[in-house]
C-alpha cells in the first residue's frame, strides 16, 4: 500500500493497520490522555502565573504605630544598608537606610513620617539589580522630600530594579501626609532609599526584614530643631 498523502488516505491506512477494535480503543484512550495531560500542564502553569500576579499586587492593610517621632519603613523588604552619606536631593548630611524588595515583597510604598511634601523629583536611568550600591545613582528613580511638623527633613527614594520598569508616586507638592499612608508602588523587584536626619535613633538592623507602614526603623531626634 502506498504511503498516504491526504487525511482521508491516512484514515483508511490507519483503519487497515489497526483492524482490531480493542487496539483502536487503546489508541483513542492514549491520545485523549496525552491531550488531557497537555491541557492540565498548560492550565496549571496559567494558574501559577495568576497566583504570582495576585501575590505581587497584594496590598494588605497595616497597623500604623502611633509613637511620637517614630519613622516607619516605607517598604516591605530586607535592610541592605545603614550608612552616613550626603543626601543628594537636598544636599545635607544624612543617615541612609536602604531596603531591598524582591518579587515576593509587597510593593506598595508607605510614607515614613507625618508632614508635608516639600518637593518631588523623577529621574530616568538604568535598570540594574536594585541591591547594588550604584543603583541609587544610576537606576530610574522617584524621590519625595517630606518635612515633618517639627521641621525635620526626610527624603524617600523609590528605585527601579532589574525587572521593575514602572514607578508610581501618588503624591503632589504641598500635600499633607500621615505616617504609614500609601504613597506609591514599584512593580516587581526594587528598592527604597530613605535619607533621615543624621542624629536619627536607628532601630532597623542590617539583614533584617521589615514591613512597610508597620515596622519602626527609627526615631527622629528629640532635640529641638
Amino acid at each position: 500500500m502506498k504511503k498516504p498523502s491526504t487525511l482521508k488516505e491516512y484514515y483508511e491506512y490507519y483503519l487497515k493497520l489497526h483492524e482490531n477494535k480493542v487496539c483502536r480503543r487503546l489508541h483513542v484512550v492514549g491520545q485523549l490522555t496525552t491531550i488531557s495531560l497537555l491541557l492540565y500542564a498548560l492550565f496549571a502553569q496559567m494558574w501559577l502565573l495568576l497566583l504570582l500576579v495576585i501575590q505581587f499586587f497584594r496590598d494588605p492593610d497595616r497597623e500604623i504605630p502611633q509613637q511620637p517621632g517614630a519613622i516607619v519603613s516605607p517598604a516591605h523588604g530586607r535592610v541592605i544598608a545603614i550608612e552616613h552619606v550626603i543626601d543628594p536631593y537636598i544636599e545635607r548630611r544624612a543617615l541612609k537606610i536602604s531596603i531591598f524588595m524582591n518579587i515576593f515583597s509587597v510593593h506598595s510604598n508607605r510614607t515614613p513620617v507625618d508632614g508635608v511634601v516639600v518637593e518631588k523629583w523623577y529621574e530616568k536611568g538604568r535598570f540594574l539589580n536594585a541591591s547594588l550600591d550604584k543603583a541609587s545613582q544610576l537606576n530610574e528613580r522617584s524621590a519625595v522630600h517630606f518635612r515633618t511638623r517639627d521641621g525635620w527633613d526626610v527624603t524617600s527614594v523609590q528605585i527601579a530594579g532589574l525587572v521593575a520598569r514602572r514607578i508610581l508616586c501618588y503624591l503632589k507638592k504641598d500635600q499633607e501626609v500621615v505616617r504609614g499612608e500609601r504613597y506609591g508602588f514599584i512593580r516587581f523587584g526594587s528598592r527604597v532609599d530613605l535619607y533621615l536626619p543624621e542624629d536619627t535613633y536607628v532601630v532597623a538592623q542590617l539583614g533584617r526584614w521589615v514591613l512597610s507602614g508597620t515596622d519602626i526603623i527609627g526615631f527622629l531626634p528629640v532635640s529641638e530643631h
